[in-house]
């Protein structure tokens, strides 16, 4: 039996999963902590990755290993291969003039005309994730880092090299690699054409330092100390629709914290209005994407208002009919991303005195995210992306009331897979690919839910985006 390692190392965690090559069983597994900020000394995530390792009993009898990784974190290495200053993650917001900057800068003053360059060059407008932003950022607040900087790497790119057996000291920079997911979210990679933009490095950091080589989804890269293979890796997203198994036509939509919206498509976007960033998959294909600030938050604070648990929250959101009795709520409690809305706060419509119920109010929690979430996934066939199938993920997904209303909303069949760490076992599924030469199938365990008869412009969605409109028109 052959086995293969998956890494997921995100934000909060590194998360590694040993599974057999052939068929996908989980063999065994292992999880360690990242410190908390939006600011990281890569060696943490060394440190931690080893922990991990260990604990999910080493990979002395692994034959193949593949990264999936947090993407646009900056990691700065010097020429001997020193770490330069801490990462700047991808949830880090100091780059946000950068990235206005770089916007109105290429159109010239014109900030439209900036937006429609981007989006053409890159398939994604600058925010302040990108890592093009941060190195703006770098050579204007720190200039003798940004001088020191001989390579820019991302977070997954850096732990591969590192399981190469390079690190700091050992310079090797050139056999630095990544891959097309993780390299389209820096801001100076345009996935459309499968190039390095060295003109958008000069000026950001005003050189042009040494970058990965862009591996191919299943090029063996380099070996382990102990002879695995090491796969390309992925970013995070990417990794989870290989975790998930999908292909052209799905749409994986994310209940997390906030809400992620991505879709596998054979061909690149390009969103002027910033709503969708065109992103590469692990594939050969592209991810376009697009996010939402609110999500299982709201649920938690729905909860809390009404005195129970997120269990508790899905009961009585049940025991609502469809539509909540005509209750909506536009959950912007935090502002929004889609639609572009950083300083909107939340609403809730059409109460009654008959409706006002802790039911209906549980209901107008859930159908408002899901209808949000939709509003994502409008904006991706705003692009062209086709939509056959929604796969559910995230811890909101397991919700049974989730699960029950999501179909009438999106309007489209849907998957939910069973709970799983998706990102590392995409990295595992890449892992297998590279040894048998293609991505096996394996089976995914799951709950299908066949598409509602009242599509996507019912009763619910339809309400929603009559009250979420007078937020765009005032």
């Amino acid at each position: 039996m052959s086995l293969v390692a998956g890494v997921d190392s995100s934000t909060q965690s590194c998360k590694v999963v040993i599974r057999d090559a052939e068929t996908g069983a989980l063999v065994r597994q292992g999880k360690a902590r990242h410190p908390d900020g939006t600011e990281v000394h890569p060696e943490h995530w060394w440190n931690a990755l080893q922990e991990a390792i260990t604990r999910a009993g080493g990979l002395d009898d692994v034959d193949a290993v593949s990264i999936g990784g947090q993407q646009h974190g900056m990691v700065c290495l010097d020429a001997s291969g020193d770490v330069v200053r801490p990462a700047l993650l991808w949830n880090d917001t100091r780059s946000a003039a950068d990235a206005e900057a770089m916007v109105v800068e290429a159109g010239d003053g014109d900030r439209a005309a900036g937006a429609a360059y981007w989006a053409n060059t890159i398939g994604t407008v600058p925010v302040a994730s990108l890592t093009a932003t941060k190195l703006r950022w770098l050579a204007r607040n720190e200039p003798d880092n940004g001088k020191r900087t001989a390579a820019v790497c991302l977070p997954h790119d850096w732990l591969s090299w590192r399981l190469t057996g390079h690190g700091p000291g050992t310079g090797g920079l050139e056999q630095l690699f990544t891959d097309r997911s993780d390299a389209s979210g820096t801001g100076y990679y345009a996935s459309s054409t499968g190039r390095y933009l060295p003109e958008v490095l000069s000026a950001t950091l005003g050189h042009v330092p040494l970058l990965p080589e862009v591996a191919g989804p299943l090029d063996r890269v380099g070996k382990t100390p102990t002879g695995a293979l090491i796969g390309a890796g992925a970013g995070d997203n990417a990794a989870a629709g290989l975790g998930v198994a999908a292909g052209v036509g799905d749409v994986v939509v994310s209940l997390g914290t906030s809400g992620t919206v991505f879709a596998v498509s054979d061909v690149p976007t390009s969103d002027a209005s910033g709503l969708v960033a065109g992103f590469a998959d692990a594939t050969g294909n592209y991810l376009p994407l697009a996010c939402t600030l609110n999500a299982t938050r709201v649920f938690d604070a729905t909860a809390a208002l009404l005195e129970t648990d997120l269990s508790g929250l899905g009961r009585l959101a049940q025991s609502a009919a469809r539509g909540s009795g005509g209750l909506t709520l536009v959950p912007y409690f935090e502002g929004e991303r889609t639609p572009n809305l950083p300083d909107a706060t939340g609403s809730l419509h059409g109460l009654t005195l008959a409706n006002y119920t802790p039911e209906n109010l549980a209901r107008s929690a859930i159908e408002g995210i899901l209808c949000s979430l939709a509003d994502g996934l409008a904006a991706l066939q705003a692009q062209g992306v086709e939509a056959k199938r929604i796969i559910l993920v995230g811890g909101g997904a397991q919700s049974p009331a989730v699960q029950e209303a999501a179909p009438s909303v999106f309007g489209l069949p849907v998957f939910v897979p069973a709970p799983g760490e998706y990102v590392a076992d995409g990295a595992a599924r890449q892992a297998a690919g590279i040894l048998i030469g293609r991505f096996p199938d394996w089976q995914l365990d799951g709950t299908s839910l066949p598409a509602d008869e009242e599509l996507a412009d019912s009763y619910v969605l339809a309400q929603y985006r009559k009250y979420a409109a007078g937020y765009l028109s005032g």
